[in-house]
């Protein structure tokens, strides 16, 4: 199926603004992660003139909980593209062109077709693994075969070629940040849908699976329990709950919210602590110390006007008194 950025759902923050004069940094939204997407994978590699012009970006990663939309977004990249997809995940490539001969072959042919036709996604599950510390030994699929291959055939790409790197991970701090990093150049997080994404992904899927808004339904009272649940834990609990047999009795019996709370209840939300560990691990990479640095200075300017102001005062009022003693 075609998928496109619109599909994959999500609203945009009108807190963040709010948020940061109250030096509280908020997680991005759907909807940002949307734009970030588009505006690194798509607006470039849609025409070779903005692409050999604009900020040449070689490698995106995404990286997320389990049912965020990582592989939705890949596909919506390709569809909106019109793009080829080459599949690289470890378990895809298991057993195929062995030995060092055979991934010099493989990579050589990868590039040979994503050059003939472009525009070209090479896609990587999984993407940490690649740069794993330690392999587990129930992996088989030896992961960290790219290991030293990849960011070799990523440096070597050209502004001229219309190729684009995507890995996605589930796990990111299994990896070595540094390798990760020099690897992929763009790191998108994808956060858990906050209040007015989840209001809007319940309505749409609502409506797209045959099912109708009527007044019993409060929309606002089910995006509010399920926050922590993922877009994917959401598709989940529409499907099972609009089957064909309840979509055929919607005209006498119309949806109540109370309907999706047992399959919601069935599923376990993204925790605040997974939701700490990408933060923390985010704060880590070359992009989070950049953020953070930007932050400390503008607190330290702040801090450092006051500081001004406050020195100043006291001297105008020593001046003062001198004068009175004259």
């Amino acid at each position: 199926a075609v998928v496109s950025t619109q599909s994959t759902g999500g609203e945009y923050s009108y807190l963040g603004t709010t948020l940061r004069q109250a030096n509280i940094e908020p997680m991005p939204s759907l909807s940002d992660v949307r734009r970030v997407i588009t505006e690194y994978g798509i607006l470039p590699m849609g025409s070779q003139t903005v692409h050999e012009t604009a900020p040449h970006v070689k490698s995106i990663m995404i990286a997320g909980p389990h049912g965020t939309g990582k592989r939705m977004l890949v596909n919506a990249i390709c569809s909106e593209l019109g793009a080829n997809l080459i599949d690289l995940t470890a378990e895809n490539i298991c057993g195929r062109y062995p030995g060092k001969a055979g991934l010099t072959m493989l990579l050589h042919l990868v590039m040979k077709v994503g050059k003939l036709l472009q525009p070209t996604v090479v896609y990587i599950g999984n993407a940490e693994k690649t740069f794993v510390k330690k392999v587990p030994k129930n992996d088989m699929s030896d992961p960290k075969r790219l290991k030293k291959e990849l960011p070799k055939i990523i440096k070597k790409l050209s502004p001229e070629d219309r190729i684009l790197f995507v890995g996605t991970s589930l796990t990111p701090w299994d990896a070595d940040v540094k390798s990760l990093c020099q690897c992929y150049q763009k790191i998108v997080l994808i956060p858990r849908p906050d209040y007015a994404s989840r209001f809007l992904l319940f309505k749409e899927l609502i409506l797209r699976n045959g099912g109708r808004l009527a007044p019993t339904l409060d929309l606002s009272s089910l995006a509010k329990i399920s926050d922590g649940y993922t877009p994917g834990h959401i598709i989940t609990a529409v499907k099972h709950v609009l089957t064909e047999r309840r979509v055929q009795q919607l005209h006498r019996k119309p949806l109540t919210a109370l309907e999706f709370v047992t399959p919601l209840a069935r599923i376990d939300p993204i925790y605040k602590e997974e939701e700490e560990q990408f933060k923390k691990w985010y704060s880590k990479t070359p992009l989070g110390k950049k953020r953070a640095k930007l932050k400390a200075e503008e607190e330290e300017g702040e801090g450092g006007g006051k500081g001004k102001s406050a020195k100043g005062g006291k001297k105008k009022g020593k001046g003062k008194k001198k004068k009175k003693k004259k």
